[in-house]
Order: structure tokens, then C-alpha cells, then sequence
């Protein structure tokens, strides 16, 4: 194959799970991913295989029992999984198995040992296994790991941020069984933006949780905060909530100065540094991109040059791995102590992929977003 027939070719993505994030952010972002194309669905919904088909111009549909039948087509080269977090490992296994390269939304999975099954059958079938983990991919969070590099604001000392917003009472983000919760769900951003601030592993975690007596939180706890303990004696600390007002945003304190980030794990819309050193404020706002454009493009130029992706499947099992000694924690009411993590990769601005903001959003078919808006 040519250099100008590898440029010229298309990844053909099979997109697993139809829920609201994929509806939402996953079908509309292929219209901004020039090497990447939508050709298949799969759910069991017949609702939506027959809807979102007509909308997206989509052939070839099935439901989760003809998951084998899709991925030996020959119609596919990858699946982005958008199932809930139980059904990760399988799905992603089952690809693998049979050559189909995998784009897995996080948390990777529920357990680490479920994280390593994952990476083990991709490598046994030699394909790529892809965590999406879109800040890695995004301008303003890729640009504050620049900034702490520089020693602008001195030693980086502390990490600290909130992330709530309401989650209404049925979605599966607060159904234990399928692996809900405040950690997996919206922790594993604070976590995961703590570990590429510092470009370290924490060796050491705490944490509680609260909840009010509501029956959504029946199953999850309503809140939880954490504080993680990095090599050099860095700390992070945060709190997620799934019953309070929505907010998203992080600072990280160093020696000489602090950086504010707000929101920080925004999918959509403008992002806003608040730089301060010496008393002096900066403040720089970073426009809105389609993340999930910048996700199947990276990924797909992975497959086409034959590149380890960056946000591999041993960065989803860090995190999976700390998500474990956190709950841990919470039913000791200790720390938890971790084993030295090895990272052969970790993000920085020069993997940062800007594609135009979705312009709408799409009608969604038999969903919802996690507040219960349709």
C-alpha cells in the first residue's frame, strides 16, 4: 500500500451501545474524523437501529446477539464500545478475537483483573486497544501540562477539584450492578487529570463517602472525596457528587504561582485558564471542539501508521486499579497503599487534535442525559 492510498483510506467503525453519549457525542463526531467512517450499529433497540440508521445514512445494523455476525462481516476494521462498564471486558475481548481494533470508553472496566484480560487478548491478536480518554486529545488540559512543565507556577505541590452535577434516579450511572458510581463515573476524570498534571502514579489513597437518604443513592453512595498521595509528596485531593448543582473544575497550586481550570472536564464549549503569579492574573479561553472527532481521529491514524496509542489499555487499569484501593478505603477508613505504576507514555500538548464543534445537537432516540433531560 502506498503512502497516498494509506492517507486516502477510512477506518470503518462499528459503534457498540447506543446510549446517550454515544447519540450525543460518539454518531454526530464522525462527520468531523476524515479518516474515520461510520458503517455499522449495534444495539437492541430496534428503535434506534432503525432510526439513528436513517439518520446517519448507516447500512448495516444488529443487535447485541449478532455482535459475532458484525464483527466477521468484513465490514469493520474497529468498535467503539459504549456500553455500560460490566459489558466493557466482553466486548472488548470478543473483538479482539476476532481482529477488530478497539476504541473502549472509560472506565475500562469494573475490575483490574477484567482491565488486564482486555489488554491481553488485543496483544495476543495484535490489535490496538484504545481507553477514551478525550482530555488527552484537548487544548486547554494538554496546554496546563505544558504550563506545569515550564515551572511557571514553581513546583506543582497540590491538585485539587469538584466535579458534580444531578443524576436522576434509574440511569445507570447509579446502578451499582453495571458498574456505577461517583469513582467510576466522573472520580476517574479527577484522577486521571491529577496523574497528567504531575506525570506521576499515586502511592497512596483515602477516601469517604456521604449520601443522602434518597432512593437513587440506594445502590451508590451520593458523594465521595479522595486524597491522593504522589512520590514526591504532591497531593490531590477531590470531591464527585452525583446530587449536587452541575460544576467541573480543577487547580493545581505550585511553588510560585497556581493555574484554575473551569470548566475542566468539559465535553463541549469554551475552557477558561486562570493563570495567577506574583499576585498578576492571566486568563486565556481555549474554544470549543469536538473532543470525540479528536478521539476517532487519533485512533484511527493509530491503526493506519501502525502506532501504540497513548491512552492505551494500561492507563485505563491505573485507574481502575486506584478506583479499587479507593473503595477500599472507604470500607477500611485507611489508606491504601498502591505498587509503583509504570507509564512508557503519558499525554502532552503535542497530541492535542482540534476538529469543529458539533454545530447541533441530534435528536435523541429512547434516551436521556444523566439528569433525565431527553
Amino acid at each position: 500500500m502506498t503512502p497516498n492510498q494509506v492517507t486516502q483510506r477510512k477506518i470503518r467503525y462499528a459503534v457498540v451501545g447506543l446510549g446517550w453519549f454515544a447519540q450525543a457525542s460518539a454518531l454526530p463526531a464522525f462527520a468531523h474524523a476524515e479518516n474515520s467512517e461510520l458503517v455499522a450499529l449495534v444495539s437492541d433497540d430496534p428503535t434506534k437501529r432503525e432510526e439513528i440508521a436513517k439518520q446517519y445514512g448507516v447500512q448495516h445494523t444488529y443487535a447485541y446477539d449478532q455482535y459475532e455476525d458484525c464483527l466477521n462481516s468484513g465490514e469493520v476494521d474497529a468498535v467503539y464500545i459504549a456500553l455500560p462498564n460490566h459489558l466493557h471486558c466482553e466486548y472488548t475481548v470478543r473483538a479482539a478475537n476476532a481482529g477488530i481494533h478497539v476504541l473502549c470508553e472509560k472506565p475500562m472496566a469494573v475490575t483490574e483483573d477484567e482491565c488486564q484480560q482486555m489488554i491481553d487478548a488485543c496483544d495476543r491478536n495484535q490489535v490496538k486497544l484504545m481507553i477514551a480518554y478525550r482530555l488527552h486529545l484537548e487544548e486547554a488540559n494538554m496546554q496546563a501540562v505544558e504550563i506545569l512543565k515550564s515551572g511557571q507556577i514553581g513546583e506543582p505541590r497540590i491538585f485539587n477539584s469538584v466535579f458534580t452535577q444531578q443524576v436522576n434516579a434509574g440511569n445507570i450511572r447509579v446502578q451499582k450492578a453495571v458498574g456505577g458510581g461517583t469513582l467510576d463515573d466522573i472520580g476517574i476524570y479527577c484522577i486521571n487529570a491529577a496523574r497528567y498534571l504531575f506525570q506521576a502514579d499515586p502511592i497512596e489513597v483515602f477516601a469517604t463517602a456521604a449520601s443522602k437518604d434518597e432512593p437513587r443513592f440506594r445502590d451508590v453512595a451520593e458523594m465521595s472525596s479522595a486524597i491522593l498521595r504522589f512520590p514526591d509528596d504532591q497531593l490531590a485531593s477531590f470531591t464527585v457528587s452525583f446530587g449536587a448543582a452541575k460544576t467541573s473544575s480543577y487547580q493545581v497550586v505550585g511553588t510560585k504561582g497556581d493555574l484554575r481550570i473551569d470548566p475542566g472536564y468539559s465535553g463541549q464549549g469554551e475552557m477558561k485558564h486562570i493563570l495567577t503569579i506574583d499576585n498578576e492574573i492571566q486568563t486565556q479561553t481555549f474554544e470549543g471542539h469536538d473532543q470525540l472527532a479528536a478521539e476517532f481521529v487519533y485512533f484511527s491514524d493509530c491503526i493506519l501508521q501502525n502506532k501504540e496509542p497513548e491512552p492505551s489499555g494500561q492507563e485505563g487499569l491505573i485507574d481502575i486499579r486506584i478506583i479499587q484501593a479507593l473503595y477500599d478505603s472507604i470500607q477500611s477508613g485507611r489508606f491504601v497503599q498502591l505498587p509503583t505504576m509504570q507509564r512508557e507514555q503519558r499525554p502532552g500538548l503535542h497530541q492535542s487534535i482540534q476538529r469543529p464543534p458539533l454545530e447541533k445537537q441530534p435528536e435523541l432516540v429512547n434516551a436521556a442525559d444523566p439528569s433525565g433531560q431527553s
